[in-house]
């Protein structure tokens, strides 16, 4: 019992809002003039598999290689790995504003069971499912999740032909 405890004893939590820039834009109704679900076709360029040494950083280290490859708009297929210590976070209420909850433990190792995502101009959103041997759990990739044995992680880069600019604007309703 006290060992369990003392296992746990590195997480924190934290909630925070994730207000839109406007109050207004919370509050806003779904629109008809935004469809309900739309297609956005495109094409692989290329395919991009990186590979993450003991304890580096995930999330810098996708950023890090998706400026150097010059990666504006992709899909992020898949993950492998296992992780010394994470943060993620996870959406914590369902009206608006959003709330997020952040799970941070700099302890607790854990196998990188999958990854998707996308990089979006350029940025990344990444999400992840996590397995220790009580519980699986999954979240946003945040930074502060350090690679333990070793991580894989596979990108598949967009044409310039796919705009994914508007996937994750939760005011785009």
């Amino acid at each position: 019992m006290l060992l369990a405890a003392a296992m746990h004893a590195q997480q924190t939590r934290r909630e925070i809002v994730n207000a839109a820039p406007t109050p207004a834009e919370d509050a806003k109704p779904n629109s008809d003039k935004v469809p309900d679900v739309y297609a956005i076709k495109g094409n692989f360029e290329r395919v991009v598999i990186l590979r993450f040494k003991f304890d580096a950083d995930l999330l810098a280290g996708i950023e890090k290689m998706v400026k150097q490859e010059k990666i504006k708009h992709a899909v992020i297929l898949a993950g492998a790995g296992s992780v010394r210590g994470y943060q993620v976070h996870q959406v914590s209420n369902r009206t608006f504003p959003s709330k997020n909850m952040f799970v941070k433990d700099p302890t607790a190792p854990a196998d990188l069971i999958s990854m998707n995502g996308y990089v979006i101009d350029g940025k990344v959103h990444a999400h992840m499912t996590l397995a220790t041997p009580d519980h699986a759990f999954g979240g946003h990739l945040e930074p502060g999740t350090s690679v333990f044995t070793f991580a894989i992680v596979t990108i598949g880069v967009l044409n310039d032909g796919a705009d994914l600019s508007r996937v994750d604007d939760k005011t785009y309703r």
